[in-house]
C-alpha cells in the first residue's frame, strides 16, 4: 500500500489516477502531457521495476522496437551528414539536435510497454480514464458553445475568424480534441454496467451525437468532423449493440448540419471554403500542375514530399528534418516563393521522408497487425471476452487515427505521438486477453 497525505491507495489506484489525468493534460498543453507521461513511466517502474519488461514479446513488439532503433540510428546518421554537407544548417539547428530528439522520442516506446504491462496484468483500471475522457470532451463542447454565443470562452479566450478554440486559446484544435476523446462517452453506460432503461440509454446516446457533432462543427475543424462521422458510422455499422442508432444518426447529422450551416455565417463560410478547396485540389491533381499559384497550400506541401524523400529514401532524413531537407531538394525552384512547411501533413508521407522505406514498412506492418488483432474477434464471432466494451471505442479511434487518406499534424509531435502511443498499447493489451467474459474487471 502507498500512503499519501493520510490516504491509503493501492498502486493500481495511483496509476489509474495518473492515466485518468491524460485527457485534462491534452487541454493543458504539451508540457503537462510530457509531465503526465513521465509520471506514469516513473511510477510504474518504481512499483514494478524490471517486471514490466518480462512480458511475452510478440512479433509486433519486436517490430516496434526495431522502428525506434531505426529512428535513433537515422537521427545520428543524418546529424553526421548535415554536419559534413550542410555546415551552416548544422550550426544553426544545433549539432546532434536530431539525435537528441530521437533519443527523447524513445519515451513513447517505454510508455508502450508500461501501458501494455499495466493493462494486460490488470494493474490499472480504465474506468476512470473513460470517465475523464467523457467529462472533458463534454466540457470542451460546452466551452465551444459558450464561446460561440458570448464571443469568448469561460476562461476569457476570444473567438476569432471561422474557427473557435474553446479552452485551447490560440491553438485551433478543439474539434480534434472532441473527435479523439468523445467516443468513450457512447459506451460509458454499458462499460460501467449502469442499470438504466433502454429509453434513457437511447435518448442519452442520440443527445451525445447531437452535442458532439454541433461542437465539432462550431469549432471549424473540418477533418476532425469527417473523422468523427467516420468513427461513429463504423461503430454503429459494425457493432450490433449500437446498430439500431444508425438511421437516427444519419437523421441527426443531416438536420443539425443543415440548421447550423444556415444559421451560422462563420460555419457557412468555413464549409463553403472547404468545398472550394476540394474543387481546386481536384482540378490541380487532374492537371498535375502543382506550381500554379491557385494550388491550395496543403497540395503544394504534398507535392514537395517526393523529391525530399528521394534524398534519403531508405532510412530517411531523421525525425523533424523534413523542414530542412525540403529546402535542399535537387529540383527546387530557386525563384519560387513557396516556403516548405514543417512536415508534409500526412503521417505516412512524413514517416517515409524521415525514416525511409524501412521505417514506413515497419510502422505499416505495426498498424496492420494492430488493426487485425483488434477487429478479428468481431468478424470471427469471438464477441464475449474480457473488457469487451472497453475495446470498442479504442479500435475505432485507432482506425481513424491511422486512416491514410487525410491531412494530419506531424506524427512526431508531442500531442499526436502521445495520443497514438496511449491508444496503441491499451488496444494491443485488451485484444490479446484470453479470458472469455463480457464483464469488466
Amino acid at each position: 500500500m502507498l500512503s499519501i497525505l493520510k490516504f491509503k491507495i493501492t498502486k493500481s489506484d495511483f496509476l489509474s489516477f495518473l492515466l485518468a489525468l491524460l485527457p485534462l493534460s491534452f487541454i493543458a498543453g504539451n508540457t503537462i502531457i510530457n509531465g503526465n507521461i513521465l509520471l506514469i513511466i516513473i511510477s510504474a517502474l518504481f512499483f514494478y521495476k524490471t517486471e514490466i519488461f518480462k512480458i511475452q514479446y510478440f512479433l509486433l513488439d519486436k517490430i516496434l522496437i526495431i522502428f525506434f532503433i531505426l529512428i535513433l540510428f537515422t537521427g545520428i546518421l543524418n546529424d553526421i551528414i548535415i554536419g559534413i554537407h550542410y555546415k551552416e544548417l548544422s550550426s544553426w539547428k544545433g549539432y546532434f539536435s536530431t539525435t537528441e530528439k530521437s533519443f527523447f522520442f524513445l519515451r513513447y516506446l517505454i510508455l508502450y510497454f508500461v501501458l501494455r504491462f499495466l493493462v494486460e496484468k490488470g494493474n490499472v483500471s480504465l474506468k476512470y480514464f473513460f470517465i475523464t475522457s467523457t467529462f472533458f470532451s463534454l466540457f470542451v463542447c460546452f466551452d465551444i458553445f459558450y464561446q460561440a454565443y458570448f464571443g469568448k470562452d469561460i476562461f476569457g479566450y476570444m473567438s476569432s475568424g471561422r474557427k473557435l478554440s474553446g479552452p485551447f486559446d490560440d491553438e485551433l484544435i478543439a474539434g480534434s480534441y472532441i473527435q479523439r476523446f468523445s467516443l468513450f462517452a457512447f459506451i460509458l453506460i454499458p462499460f460501467l454496467n449502469l442499470k438504466v432503461s433502454n429509453k434513457i440509454f437511447t435518448v442519452t446516446f442520440l443527445l451525445l451525437i447531437l452535442f458532439y457533432f454541433a461542437g465539432i462543427i462550431l469549432s471549424g475543424n473540418r477533418m476532425p468532423l469527417i473523422l468523427f462521422l467516420l468513427s461513429i458510422g463504423l461503430m454503429l455499422l459494425l457493432q450490433k449493440e449500437f446498430r439500431k442508432f444508425l438511421l437516427p444518426f444519419f437523421f441527426i447529422f443531416l438536420v443539425s448540419f443543415f440548421l447550423i450551416y444556415n444559421l451560422s455565417t462563420p460555419v457557412k463560410n468555413n464549409f463553403n471554403n472547404f468545398k472550394n478547396q476540394i474543387i481546386r485540389m481536384t482540378e490541380q491533381v487532374a492537371k498535375q500542375d502543382f506550381s500554379n499559384k491557385e494550388t491550395p497550400q496543403h497540395l503544394k506541401e504534398f507535392s514537395t514530399f517526393y523529391q525530399t524523400w528521394l534524398m534519403n529514401k531508405y532510412v530517411g532524413g531523421g525525425i523533424k528534418n523534413f523542414r530542412y531537407y525540403c529546402h535542399e531538394r535537387p529540383k527546387l525552384d530557386k525563384n519560387s516563393q513557396f516556403i516548405c512547411n514543417m512536415h508534409p501533413h500526412n503521417y505516412y508521407l512524413e514517416i517515409l521522408t524521415e525514416t525511409g522505406i524501412i521505417g514506413f514498412l515497419l510502422i505499416f506492418f505495426t498498424f496492420l497487425n494492430v488493426f487485425y488483432i483488434s477487429f478479428k474477434k468481431n468478424f470471427l464471432g469471438e464477441k464475449f471476452y474480457l473488457d469487451y466494451f472497453s475495446l470498442i471505442p479504442l479500435k475505432f479511434l485507432f482506425l481513424v487515427e491511422i486512416f491514410p487518406i487525410k491531412s494530419t499534424g506531424s506524427f512526431f509531435t508531442t500531442g499526436n505521438a502521445s495520443y497514438l502511443f496511449l491508444i496503441l498499447p491499451i488496444l494491443v493489451a485488451l485484444s490479446r486477453k484470453k479470458h472469455l467474459s463480457k464483464n469488466n474487471s
